[in-house]
């Protein structure tokens, strides 16, 4: 096997550092053209320039798998969402869903190679540092520094949750300095928390640009890192002065966004609910710059009458939708609403131009701010088809996403209609806000004996439920919407679990977060493999036959990333 370090440097991509290249001719003092030179970079100037290519690259670029909405590592593997679209399109994703794949699948490569380029590019802003001019003063070093840190940090947690142990690589090895031999044998979380620690102790309240990390995304961040490895007493001390202080980077005290689907709309961008969002763009010349993962998952064959016009790739699942069916206002906890009396009523086997009758129980009405239903307004376009926007029942079921789908007043402006399709929007894409972090308080609250606090921050978020009903054009409720609050003091801490763990799935669906929570909370093998049961039963094609064991908890290596190093290097997740 080649253990070159050429082609380690395959491994963990190069595009960005091709920026530093210059001419190796004493006689030769000016780069070429086109080509950035490393004293230029070592300015205060070529540092933020170098930093915002560490920014740009968070939203995986042109290698979508690598993004943090983790639309198929965290909801389609999570059970928020099937594949959807004909059964071999995109086939990539089918195993993943089926829980049977193995590690030369592509989409596994794109992952691991978009992320490390973000380490990549985050390790060469740090070497730049040490290299800086005289005249880069202190202060700003350290800024950028923090900024630095905090990406690199989110990137590693990016990959230790997908791989669990990856190759740590710092600034300290270059691509001279045995790169090629760094081993993936150490406890990840130790480097994720000094990094985010650096940011907390050194980014400022507020930035001048709003997209740009400050302290309160940092702490939030930490936080969630330190609930990931059971710290509880730590996550909480910095949930509790994110709660009551913290503010967003153009200095808005953090809340929760009164009406629930305003989070979700271009001209809200940067809202107090954001602790930190991916800055998108639209109509830049590139659509690298907009959402470029979410191009494939609007609904199908829309034509002018609907958004996106392409392809089915993310369909909410039954079984997810079912969970909005409320009793006294309340979740049904206790799994049965997938019972036939429960089950939310819908058109699957019925064509679009026959007569359909939308669901008449009880439901919360997320559940038409993240799904699209038949019968029930989509966004300002029209009532939803059904049939008519769905490409293959059979392979997704009748649902179609909401979250994150721009509007027809949005077009043209939070909307890019540069590229093959229409699908790629300036929304902005929230990788933390503020109800996750509410959620992850009530958590730590439990586990800490605190069910009374816990009971009051799940109640915050449901509240925000009650007041965001969808409407018709007439005024009048989409649907017969019932939500409420626990007004039971929470007694159990059991209880007080899975009122909390539905809460999230509920307010948090189709946003990646579902399958890293079940993993966590290890109850990942019982819902899993309960999503299956129930999926198949309509979708025997797509899903039958299949189950989910723990093995699948992680993803495996990349076998091309074990070729180019070696097995004693790159070492395999077991059961791979």
């Amino acid at each position: 096997m080649n253990k070159s370090i050429k082609n380690r440097i395959t491994l963990l991509t190069t595009s960005f550092l091709m920026m530093f290249a210059i001419s190796c001719d004493d006689f030769l003092e000016i780069p070429p053209t086109g080509q950035i030179g490393e004293a230029q970079l070592q300015t205060l100037d070529g540092l933020n320039a170098a930093l915002l290519a560490v920014y740009s690259q968070v939203n995986g670029r042109n290698q979508r798998m690598a993004s943090p909405s983790n639309w198929v590592w965290g909801s389609i593997r999570g059970g928020d969402a099937n594949k959807g679209t004909d059964p071999g399109d995109f086939q990539s994703i089918n195993p993943i869903q089926r829980y049977e794949n193995d590690a030369t699948i592509d989409i596994l490569r794109e992952n691991w190679a978009g992320t490390y380029e973000g380490i990549a590019r985050a390790n060469s802003v740090m070497r730049l540092l040490q290299d800086r001019n005289e005249d880069v003063p202190e202060a700003a070093a350290t800024h950028i520094e923090a900024q630095t840190r905090f990406l690199r940090a989110h990137f590693y947690f990016q990959l230790t949750r997908n791989f669990n142990r990856v190759p740590y690589v710092d600034e300290t090895v270059d691509y001279q300095l045995g790169l090629e031999e760094v081993v993936n044998d150490q406890d990840m979380w130790p480097f994720i928390e000094a990094d985010f620690q650096f940011a907390v102790n050194n980014l400022p309240d507020t930035q001048s640009e709003v997209g740009r990390v400050n302290s309160w995304a940092a702490k939030s961040y930490l936080a969630k890192v330190y609930l990931y490895q059971k710290k509880f007493q730590e996550a909480k001390t910095l949930f509790d002065d994110v709660i009551a202080n913290g503010v967003t980077s153009n200095g808005l005290k953090y809340d929760l966004v009164p009406y629930y689907e305003d989070m979700f709309r271009g001209a809200n961008n940067n809202h107090e609910e954001s602790i930190w969002a991916y800055q998108s763009a639209a109509n830049t010349g590139s659509v690298n710059n907009a959402n470029p993962e979410f191009d494939l998952n609007f609904p199908y064959n829309t034509g002018p009458e609907g958004p996106g016009n392409c392809c089915g790739f993310f369909q909410p699942a039954f079984s997810f939708v079912n969970s909005f069916r409320t009793q006294n206002g309340l979740p049904l906890l206790d799994g049965s609403f997938n019972d036939a009396s429960n089950a939310v009523k819908n058109d699957f086997g019925i064509d679009a131009d026959q007569p359909f009758t939308t669901d008449g129980g009880p439901l919360d009405p997320r559940v038409d701010h993240t799904t699209g239903r038949r019968g029930i307004p989509y966004l300002d376009w029209q009532d939803h088809p059904g049939n008519a926007w769905i490409r293959n029942r059979a392979n997704g079921g009748p649902y179609s996403p909401k979250k994150y789908v721009y509007t027809r007043e949005e077009q043209g402006v939070y909307q890019d209609n540069s590229s093959w399709t229409p699908g790629y929007t300036a929304i902005n894409i929230m990788i933390i806000r503020f109800a996750d972090v509410l959620l992850m308080a009530a958590e730590t609250e439990i586990e800490l004996g605190n069910l009374e606090q816990a009971r009051q921050y799940t109640n915050r978020v449901r509240q925000r439920a009650i007041n965001s009903p969808l409407l018709r054009a007439d005024g009048t409720p989409a649907a017969n919407y019932q939500v409420g609050l626990y007004e039971t003091p929470w007694a159990d801490p059991d209880q007080a679990r899975a009122a909390v763990r539905f809460e999230r799935k509920l307010e948090l669906g189709m946003e990646g977060h579902r399958f890293y929570d079940l993993v966590r909370w290890e109850t990942d093998v019982d819902e899993l493999n309960r999503y299956l049961s129930y999926e198949s039963q309509f979708l025997g094609a797509a899903l039958g036959g299949t189950s989910y064991t723990t093995p699948y908890r992680v993803l495996p290596i990349p076998q091309d990333q074990i070729d180019l190093v070696g097995s004693d290097i790159l070492i395999q997740n077991p059961g791979f």
